[in-house]
């Protein structure tokens, strides 16, 4: 394009209203940036008057079809000095994260179902630091924000679930779920499954889980079940928290809490959120390892099996959760919960007994008896067998698939 005729910033103007109905815009942009330089220079645009520097702006803009903005960024570095395409440059030109150490991410997701990012997070830091894992050395490093990232690469796959409702009956104290500073406030609830109930219960304090397996929630398996689960915590449980459901507020379960001496709370009506640690344990747990289809009452000896062996254990020495260390008031002055700190339930054991320096647990278990439980085997080893374990139940003739 040859414009050197045009000689004067009148010139410039009238070729900018007589053409308004065409388009002169160039393509290539090694010439849109000539064109940006030389204008600026032959007309000396750094000292020209606001009206004339308009005039020529809309003749560039017309011949290089930049927008506003660009076009005068473009326009400052021109006249700055020479106008040049910029290179770009890497600043690592290598990848940190390869698709191995997805696929170790993806394998963690796999076999934990899929936890919340700072959850996985502390795996992959266990994995390297504690049970010393070289092959997670890089993954391990990654950032809780980019573990979300990774999730959306093309060789990552993924799942999800939810939760229960409540009931009533005059038994028990109607209040909020205790808050002490040792562990043993347990929060419970019923999990039903067409023919069988899970009941799961959970520590305030360390978040603690034991679930135990029922063909029915009737006296003669209610009792025993309850009794096996109280006896399956490692420390002294000292309340009885739950909803309104008829399986807990009566007076056998009563009669039993009180001759082991357990204080019996129920949650208030229109208060959701007493009983919500359970809850969301029994979406996030239960729901997403059995799923929600029919199970026949003959599978429960080996559900509670299970359980026992493999489940309870994974629960509280390799899956970790995240716990409350504050709030906040955003910017609605409504307040915020903040889950600043991410641990295994033993750990938070161990670290509640080691912050309040009074004996927690019960005079049966020791700490050295945990510690071999928790250290045999890493996180990643341990979900993977409880993984196997829970596919064998599921391949049994007798037992329908997952829904």
């Amino acid at each position: 394009m040859d414009d050197s005729r045009i000689e004067s910033i009148e010139q410039l103007e009238q070729l900018v209203n007589s053409s308004q109905q065409l388009v002169l815009t160039l393509t290539d942009i090694d010439d849109r940036y000539a064109v940006i330089d030389r204008t600026v220079d032959r007309f000396g645009y750094k000292h020209l008057k606001r009206k004339q520097k308009h005039v020529v702006y809309r003749y560039l803009r017309k011949l290089t079809g930049y927008k506003k903005a660009q076009l005068l960024r473009l326009i400052k570095r021109a006249t700055a000095g020479k106008l040049l395409r910029k290179e770009y440059h890497r600043t690592n030109p290598n990848r940190i994260y390869t698709s191995s150490d997805v696929k170790l991410l993806e394998q963690t997701d796999e076999v934990h179902l899929r936890l919340n990012a700072a959850a996985t997070h502390e795996i992959l830091r266990r994995e390297r630091e504690v049970f010393h894992e070289k092959k997670y050395e890089r993954i391990a490093g990654v950032s809780i924000s980019h573990i979300n990232n990774l999730r959306h690469h093309p060789v990552y796959v993924n799942s999800w679930v939810n939760p229960t409702a409540p009931r009533e009956t005059p038994i028990g104290s109607t209040q909020p779920p205790p808050m002490l500073d040792i562990p043993g406030a347990i929060r419970v609830d019923t999990v039903s499954q067409r023919d069988v109930y899970h009941i799961n219960a959970v520590d305030e304090l360390t978040q603690w889980e034991v679930v135990v397996c029922v063909p029915a929630i009737a006296e003669r398996f209610m009792l025993p079940a309850l009794t096996q689960l109280l006896a399956s915590f490692p420390f002294p449980v000292v309340n009885f928290h739950s909803d309104r459901g008829g399986e807990f507020i009566n007076h056998l379960v009563s009669e039993m809490l009180n001759r082991l001496v357990i204080k019996q709370t129920k949650s208030r009506s229109r208060h959701c959120n007493d009983n919500a640690l359970v809850e969301s344990k029994n979406g996030s747990v239960i729901r997403k390892t059995m799923g929600y289809g029919h199970i026949h009452q003959t599978m429960v000896d080996e559900i509670n099996q299970f359980y026992r062996e493999w489940f309870v254990p994974y629960l509280n020495f390799h899956r970790p959760s995240l716990y409350l260390t504050g709030t906040k008031k955003d910017d609605h002055g409504r307040e915020r919960r903040i889950y600043g700190e991410v641990m295994v339930p033993y750990e938070k054991l161990k670290q509640i007994a080691n912050v309040t320096k009074k004996p927690v647990l019960k005079s049966s278990t020791s700490w050295r008896k945990l510690d071999t439980i928790a250290y045999r085997e890493s996180d990643n080893v341990f979900a993977q067998k409880v993984r196997n374990e829970e596919r064998k139940l599921f391949t049994k003739n007798y037992w329908p698939q997952k829904s």
